[in-house]
């Protein structure tokens, strides 16, 4: 019975838990059958509170412990006095997601016989665990020989019967005994305050942890296991000196070092940007091989994949070294947004993810090129988490209900979750920002709190009125908003430019949005003009001087600015939107081809000027696409002057001494497939696919000459990490390999045969995989790279993956991929890396997974149904790549629909699984 949980019910617990002991005797011998299993035990110090205590006379809910069924119930006590077996139902009662703890036994004060008795109890619990057995990766389980743990959301239940859930903080002692041999490393949350061997057994050891800081159970963390650390200190801004450790198998800690660089880089940037002190003299990371999530925040013992912990610029592109920064400082900034400052409940989960996302952003921005990372960003919301807005699993970024909390940790409660709080940095500026930053840590520190309380603190620290923001945690879909510029001369001959902003969402979502639209005005020389605004009609006040760029406060649903021009200049062009300042869709309505290209050459925001750039490609796009239904064979001279000035503009931008290489990769790249299949209704995929590879090889063969000469000019000898002249080489070397030409493909396998880092090898290595399955460069390109680093799980995975995302007919590339999906390629259906490189990927294709015939949806299906099997999170990933088809053309909704009645009929499915493929078909 898949139970549905709503934010509307939310109740506090009449108690607290003033302390909490657990004990893990891992390994053990079971001398029943001679296996080994794990016994955990607890010790719980409960406390009425006090206004409960003052309304006892009142009926109180009886207590709810979550267990699971792999959860082996051997013992409880109460108050010393053990318990066996309570077939009476005396004190607690078994249910099938855990046990229901009697209050009036747990407080007998509350019977009104016996008013004296005391308002607390202590509650003493052991069980029984499998971590070997325990596939599903929530809870405790072992990967690699090492144990490890991963509680949020909803994982602690799975290690004993507790209250698993955000709301309940306490402080944790944990004492882990295990073979010395086998786990020499015994870690968990918090100091280290005792270890030594287990009295009376050699072979054992122990070592007992205290976290002085209360936490939620999903903030817990052990890892035991052999394992070796890269050590290094770092120095507060307090001069605490504080001993970091990055722990990994012994054969991996030399692929460690970038990953401990970012660490300090952030633990620095916290302080500088947000006064945040790391608060213990312990910091502790350890890579794990099978990890559902890219990484957890536990306080003091952050838990990661294996894949955003290692990595060098041989076995890392440079997009992965930057994800590493990325991950290991949005975990490590999660202290203060998550820990410290944790969610009341998990409806509540974009106030410490929407936030720990925006703050990696800003440090990754402060680490590279803002401009770059900003556009990366946009272009992770507009592909991802708008199409997750267009379809039938769309969601707020705070949602009402779940049947499984672990369908959303979605983009859209962390991308978009993201840009919410960024509208607030939009509108308060940074330091009105920073001030409410710091009232919000003053006032929660230590406590589990809502969305509400961040708005109220930054409204109180800025004496802003904010609360048109909060419409936007719950409102599902993406606002549309359209702009209309048009110039006036008044009654004094004043020349006026006149902006009017028209909002809309669906009409079930509510009145209108709160939204930050930064725009300039740019004259003729492309520089920003100054902007004089009026005030609205009827109101009496000074017209506003606001510079040379402008956040206006978008609160209606028409709402009209009016800019008084300086006299006799010429109509300007307008800059809107600028740095994407709310995720909208915008719709510039008389916005002209000779504006935007104007926009591409001249705009000081990289943002707008790579839209512009995304515009002209967008509506060329569009319109090949609309011209292939019904004209195939027939050429349109607009389209074809339209391509022209497209590969014009983009010639201007590649010879720009001004642009750094990272842009021109970014704003030479045509939109994506994902982005554009939103914009058309019931689009066929794959001819899509084909408009976009069409313009692609038609764009390197007009450029090619500017192309070549920049691959040409590439230093071969950069190894790291995205120098200007690299980055555009390696674009220069995407475009010249569509152009089948020989000599240019056997150019490739030299790149990657000399390759001194594996952006370039990798590169090299995907542009021959799309060549021709049976193709001799293919396969040799192939070989080498699998011949090199056969020895290298992670980087076998980019050999996975690199095969299932090449375009390939489904009906040769779907048996390629079963062939692939076997453990001496690397493969292994438990671990999520694997599952990922290869299935997932295969659904980001069109060739493969939009077949005709629908053997990729079949295929994807399959695969649905064997991981699942294992792991329910990993399959409900894959399951979401069917969420689209509402998208697409009539042939494939059929097909796609037939192979999601087939995954929702299919016996024993996970409740994960239910809940996106049955949303997916209503």
């Amino acid at each position: 019975m898949n139970k549905e949980t709503f934010r509307s019910d939310y109740r506090a617990l009449p108690i607290e838990v003033a302390s909490y002991h657990l004990q893990f005797y891992l390994d053990i011998i079971d001398s029943a059958n001679r296996t080994e299993i794990t016994i955990v035990k607890s010790a719980i110090e409960i406390d009425l509170k006090p206004e409960f205590i003052a309304a006892a006379q009142q009926n109180i809910d009886d207590l709810f412990l979550n267990g699971r069924s792999d959860v082996k119930l051997l013992s409880v006590s109460l108050n010393g006095a053990r318990i066996l077996d309570d077939e009476d139902n005396i004190l607690w009662v078994a249910v099938a997601d855990g046990l229901v703890f009697k209050t009036n036994v747990l407080f007998p004060f509350l019977d009104k016989t016996n008013q004296s008795r005391c308002k607390k109890c202590k509650l003493e619990i052991e069980v029984q665990i499998d971590p070997k057995s325990n596939t599903l990766l929530e809870g405790l389980y072992k990967s690699g020989g090492m144990f490890c743990t991963q509680c949020e959301a909803e994982g602690f239940r799975g290690i004993t019967y507790f209250f698993d859930r955000p709301d309940i903080l306490t402080i944790y002692t944990v004492r882990i005994e295990a073979n010395k041999v086998q786990c020499p490393v015994l870690l968990s949350n918090g100091n280290k305050v005792e270890c030594g061997d287990v009295e009376g057994d050699s072979e054992r050891h122990f070592a007992v942890w205290q976290d002085p800081f209360p936490k939620p159970c999903y903030l817990f963390a052990l890892v035991a296991g052999d394992l070796k650390a890269k050590t290094d200190s770092f120095i507060t801004c307090s001069g605490k000196a504080v001993s970091l450790f990055i722990w990994t198998p012994e054969k991996d800690v030399d692929q460690v070092a970038h990953a401990m660089s970012s660490l300090k880089h952030a633990m620095r940037w916290d302080e500088d940007m947000f006064g945040r002190e790391y608060d213990l003299e312990l910091f502790n990371i350890v890579a794990v091989p099978d990890f559902n999530m890219g990484a957890m925040e536990n306080k003091s013992l952050n838990v990661f994949n294996s894949r955003l912990v290692l990595g060098t610029p041989l076995s890392c592109t440079d997009a992965e070294l930057d994800r590493i920064q990325g991950i290991i400082a949005h975990e490590y900034f999660h202290n203060w947004t998550g820990n410290r400052v944790t969610c009341r409940d998990w409806f509540q989960l974009t106030l410490k993810e929407g936030l720990t996302v925006y703050r990696d952003q800003e440090f990754t921005s402060c680490r590279g090129s803002r401009s770059v990372k900003r556009i990366q960003d946009v272009l992770t919301v507009r592909t991802l988490q708008f199409a997750e807005d267009a379809g039938p699993t769309a969601h707020p970024i705070r949602p009402d209900s779940y049947l499984k909390m672990d369908n959303f940790y979605s983009s859209t409660v962390y991308r978009k979750g993201a840009e919410v709080v960024r509208m607030y940095e939009a509108l308060l500026g940074p330091a009105g920002f920073r001030a409410g930053m710091d009232l919000y840590f003053a006032r929660h520190d230590g406590q589990a709190v809502t969305c509400e309380a961040f708005l109220e603190a930054m409204q109180d620290a800025s004496g802003q009125d904010l609360r048109g923001l909060l419409s936007w945690y719950s409102r599902k879909g993406t606002p549309a908003v359209t702009a209309e510029l048009s110039r006036e001369v008044d009654s004094e001959g004043q020349v006026l430019l006149c902006l009017q902003l028209t909002q809309s969402l669906p009409a079930d979502q509510g009145g209108p949005l709160l939204i930050p639209f930064r725009m300039a005005l740019l004259g003729p020389d492309g520089l920003p003009l100054p902007l004089c605004l009026l005030p609205p009609p009827g109101v009496t006040a000074l017209p506003q001087e606001l510079g040379p760029e402008a956040v206006l406060r978008l609160a209606e649903s028409r709402q009209q600015f009016v800019f008084r021009l300086p006299p006799s200049s010429p109509s300007p062009v307008a800059s809107l939107l600028r740095g994407f300042s709310a995720p909208v869709r915008l719709t510039v309505h008389g916005q002209t081809d000779e504006d935007l290209l104007f926009l591409l050459a001249h705009d000081s925001d990289a943002f707008s000027r790579f839209e512009a750039g995304q515009q002209l490609a967008r509506q060329l796009l569009l319109g090949l696409y609309a011209r292939n239904l019904v004209q195939p064979e027939e050429a349109d001279e607009a389209l074809v002057r339209a391509e022209q000035a497209l590969a014009a503009a983009f010639r201007g931008l590649l010879v720009s001494p001004q642009l750094d290489g990272q842009f021109k990769a970014l704003a030479v790249s045509l939109p994506a497939r994902a982005e554009l299949q939103g914009l058309i209704p019931l689009c066929n995929p794959l001819a899509l696919h084909h408009q976009i590879a069409g313009l692609a090889r038609r764009l390197a063969a007009s450029l090619r000459t500017d192309w070549q000469a920049i691959a040409d000019g590439q230093q071969q000898e950069q190894k790291y990490y995205q120098e200007d002249d690299v980055v555009g080489g390696r674009k220069a070397l995407f475009y010249l390999a569509l152009l089948g030409d020989p000599a240019v493909e056997a150019d490739l396998l030299e790149r990657q045969r000399h390759a001194t880092n594996m952006t370039d090898e990798l590169a090299a290595l995907t542009a021959l995989v799309g060549l021709p399955l049976g193709h001799s460069l293919r396969d040799q390109a192939l070989s080498l790279f699998l011949a090199k680093w056969s020895g290298h799980s992670l980087v076998l995975l980019k050999w996975l993956s690199v095969q299932a995302l090449s375009e390939q007919p489904a009906l040769l590339h779907c048996p390629l991929l079963q062939a692939l999906a076997q453990p001496r390629c690397g493969f292994s259906l438990t671990n999520p890396n694997s599952v990922l490189a290869l299935f997932w990927s295969f659904a980001q294709t069109a060739e493969g997974f939009h077949a005709a015939d629908g053997s990729g949806y079949r295929f994807l299906a399959d695969a649905v149904l064997q991981v699942d099997a294992v792991n329910h999170q990993g399959a409900a990933r894959l399951v979401k790549c069917f969420s689209g088809w509402r998208g697409w053309d009539l042939s494939r909704q059929v097909l796609a629909t037939q192979q999601l009645s087939r995954v929702l009929s299919s016996e024993g499915l996970s409740a994960n699984v239910f809940e996106i493929a049955s949303k997916s078909m209503c």
